[in-house]
């Protein structure tokens, strides 16, 4: 692999996201909707389980906002997670555009430049050593708190992923108290990288970053599940 990504200075991304319970179709072709995502009607998947597909069936809906319109030299992929919480707990974390490295772990700290978290707001966030890059600006480009969507463009930074456009997507898990997310980008190709090299250096991080994601929100769950026992197990006294 040409060393301009420079994958090998990574501190183990592929290990962290080994774990990973996903669907990643080969970036092909990725100019429409079929984009690495297969759509269903949204009562097809009442006997699915996370070890047939985690997901990969998207409702329609979804997979319209992971529709891409590539440029000369450009490439796309999607990962897509399935994370055993409530779609409202796993957003809270996700919508936190000012706060990306609660779950984003290669990022060490982010700070809005512009703006308080609307649309529009740019951030600016350092990225943990051993990565090819320092810093990068980033512009919030669509926050739906209804459908559950958000999406970053990267404007600036010392790196060499160029005109990054991410769009991240949350939506129920068919019957089950669950969400899937599904992450899906477009960027351009490195002058000396090939297509396969920048979506796997792009995807591990991807991963990884929804890894840490389903630990987080799952841990909140457990953790406001033990809190509801412990006040069932535990009533306070009948005043007198």
């Amino acid at each position: 692999m040409p060393a301009s990504l420079q994958l090998q200075r990574t501190p183990s991304p592929a290990a962290a996201a080994a774990g990973c319970q996903y669907k990643q179709q080969q970036p092909a072709e990725c100019r429409h909707v079929p984009l690495l995502l297969q759509t269903r009607d949204q009562d097809d998947d009442a006997n699915n389980n996370e070890e047939e597909d985690c997901g990969a069936m998207v409702p329609e809906y979804v997979a319209r906002h992971h529709a891409r319109a590539l440029g000369p030299n450009q490439c796309c992929s999607a990962v897509v997670r399935r994370i055993d919480a409530p779609v409202s707990t796993v957003w809270s974390v996700v919508r936190r555009f000012d706060n990306p490295q609660a779950y984003k772990h290669f990022l060490k700290s982010c700070q809005l430049i512009r703006g308080d978290g609307d649309v529009g707001t740019l951030r600016e966030v350092r990225v943990v050593s051993g990565l090819p890059a320092g810093k990068s600006t980033e512009r919030l480009e669509i926050l739906d708190d209804e459908r559950h969507v958000i999406s970053f463009s990267v404007v600036g930074g010392d790196h060499r992923l160029h005109n990054y456009r991410s769009v991240t997507t949350l939506h129920p898990a068919g019957s089950a108290a669950g969400t899937v997310v599904v992450e899906s980008y477009v960027v351009d190709i490195p002058p000396g990288n090939t297509k396969e090299d920048t979506c796997s250096f792009v995807d591990t991080i991807v991963r990884c970053n929804l890894q840490s994601l389903a630990q987080i929100a799952e841990n909140m769950v457990a953790a406001a599940t033990a809190g509801e026992n412990h006040v069932i197990n535990n009533p306070p006294p009948a005043s007198s």
